[in-house]
């Protein structure tokens, strides 16, 4: 039998929306150890097997910096002897981290391993990121696009590709949608692991902010009321002329994930049901401004492959 890498089990908080919602003041370390104790406790293993615990995060600084990985993997009641590194490869650190996880078992006969992400606006970008010496004098000169915005890249996107801002729209109304029923058929149930917090609210009218007790139990980033004549109403935030509205651009989210890989012979001789297997990654550079077009490069070189 050829080497194989499995998932066999996956944990997940819900989305919170990023400032006002169930995780504004949640580390980061708590939301990615709670997802890495589940994940261990789904697959019935003890945390001193599993040797690494890759982590993806956007933005590696303040309530998410500090090598999170190994944070949450402390957080998740692993003892020392657990490693943790964290990745950062922006929008698809989470994915990377399933990659390099896959690849530990593949190829260094890792028995089992974790991949991950987490996520805090709330408490990283919200509350101002390290800007000192953020840009490089030579590159900002050649490339000035790569401190460029998504929302401009998005933009870029759209007009050079000709995506018009009626497809967008309707497609934002498709994802609304899909999440509502979704969300009305409890798919997500299995998924989610609910998670008790300290939530901050401020009181739209007095300014005044209280403590309060929060369960995130479930994703709050969607507006299942979501019309096409309301997302068509929508300015965009870059001018008229431009099509990224609040409606048809993703939330700012907090949350957390995790995946737990491990050897296809191991999973046997343990009686654990693969959820799926690794099969392949690649990834593939473009154009900073049009950063969004990625996957069309990467994913014709994995499938070629």
């Amino acid at each position: 039998m050829t080497k194989e890498a499995v998932i066999v089990s996956t944990a997940r908080t819900g989305l919170a929306k990023s400032g006002r919602g169930g995780f504004n003041m949640t580390h980061g370390a708590t939301m990615g150890g709670h997802v890495i104790k589940s994940v261990i406790e789904r697959a019935g293993v003890e945390p001193g097997e599993i040797e690494d615990v890759v982590m993806g995060c956007g933005y590696p600084e303040g309530a998410t910096g500090q090598n999170v990985a190994r944070l949450a993997a402390m957080r998740a009641g692993c003892p020392d002897t657990v490693s943790g590194v964290t990745v950062n490869r922006f929008c698809s650190s989470g994915l990377q981290t399933i990659a390099m996880a896959a690849g530990q078992i593949l190829t260094e006969d890792v028995p089992m391993a974790i991949g991950a992400g987490v996520e805090s606006i709330s408490l990283v970008t919200m509350q101002g990121p390290n800007m000192n010496n953020f840009t490089e004098d030579s590159l900002m000169e050649t490339h000035p696009a790569l401190w460029m915005p998504m929302i401009e890249t998005a933009d870029i996107v759209a007009e050079r590709y000709n995506v018009s801002r009626e497809a967008q729209d309707e497609y934002a109304l498709q994802s609304q949608q899909r999440m509502a029923a979704a969300q009305e058929a409890d798919l997500f149930k299995d998924e989610i692991v609910p998670m008790e917090t300290k939530m901050k609210v401020v009181n739209k009218e007095t300014g005044e902010e209280s403590i309060v007790d929060a369960v995130v139990d479930r994703d709050d980033c969607n507006r299942p009321g979501t019309t096409l004549e309301g997302l068509s109403s929508l300015t965009p935030v870059r001018g008229e002329d431009k099509f990224v509205t609040a409606g048809n651009a993703s939330q700012l989210s907090d949350g957390a994930a995790a995946v737990l890989v491990m050897d296809a012979k191991e999973a046997e001789k343990r009686n654990l049901e693969p959820l799926g297997a690794f099969r392949g990654f690649a990834v593939a550079g473009c154009a900073a401004d049009e950063m969004g077009i990625g996957p069309v490069f990467a994913v014709p070189r994995l499938l070629e492959r």
